[in-house]
């Protein structure tokens, strides 16, 4: 589970947990919230390996995952729920920007992914979720980086499912919407106002709905489905 310390990411952590899984995450600065996280874990009575990384570094990614394996035991299931955004109107936007959202959101998944490919394909078994946005479906003004990136994760997962279905290996992708985060609650209360009126349901999503989605798709229920994109997004987008 990469991104695991904050937002969508510690709720995908703290489901899992509840639905019996041991759980390994990393994240990139936030050690204190990820203490956190990880002491709820161990409240439900799972083991927990929690590690600092830098996802769009690949060599960081595979020692985290080995040190993971070590601890825990061979991985099943991957979520990659890592991300930063950059936002800016591509006539402002700097190199800097482009590069570390393409690094994190898309290089990361590739980088998790293909480290822990080979073996899923060996044991003939394993699970992928990808978190992409609805940016990523349909564009986004002021995200050209973030919403390329997410838009790169949907392509990759549905490629990489027809790449491995054959091995009893599934891959999906979740798009969330406007979902309680750091990143809504930063909206002034025009733009809150704006993107509820913009949302059939009047409300934002929560983290929690989030994880739900996952959960289910990580588990049994979801064994006939493999290379979607699933929009949680209170109806946003269609």
């Amino acid at each position: 589970m990469t991104g695991g310390s904050r937002g969508i990411g510690r709720a995908i952590v703290q489901q899992l947990a509840a639905d019996g899984y041991d759980v390994a995450f990393c994240y990139r600065q936030s050690s204190g919230a990820a203490e956190e996280v990880a002491r709820q874990v161990q409240e439900h009575g799972r083991r927990v390996f929690q590690q600092a990384c830098d996802v769009a570094d690949f060599s960081a990614v595979q020692h985290c995952l080995q040190e993971a394996e070590q601890a825990l035991g061979p991985l099943s299931v991957i979520v990659n729920a890592a991300g930063i955004i950059r936002d800016s109107p591509l006539v402002l936007m700097d190199e800097e920007a482009w590069h570390a959202v393409i690094a994190t959101n898309l290089t990361g998944t590739f980088n998790v992914c293909r480290n822990v490919i080979f073996n899923f394909m060996k044991r003939k078994s394993g699970c992928i979720v990808n978190l992409s946005s609805v940016a990523g479906v349909y564009g986004n003004p002021g995200q050209t980086n973030y919403s390329a990136s997410k838009s790169g994760i949907i392509s990759f997962s549905k490629a990489l499912a027809k790449e491995v279905g054959s091995f009893g290996i599934r891959v999906n992708v979740v798009a969330p919407g406007a979902i309680d985060t750091e990143m809504v609650r930063q909206l002034d209360a025009k733009q809150a106002e704006r993107l509820l009126q913009a949302i059939p349901l009047r409300r934002v999503g929560q983290a929690a709905e989030v994880a739900d989605l996952v959960s289910f798709l990580v588990s049994d229920r979801a064994q006939y489905i493999t290379g979607q994109t699933i929009q949680i997004d209170g109806g946003l987008s269609f």
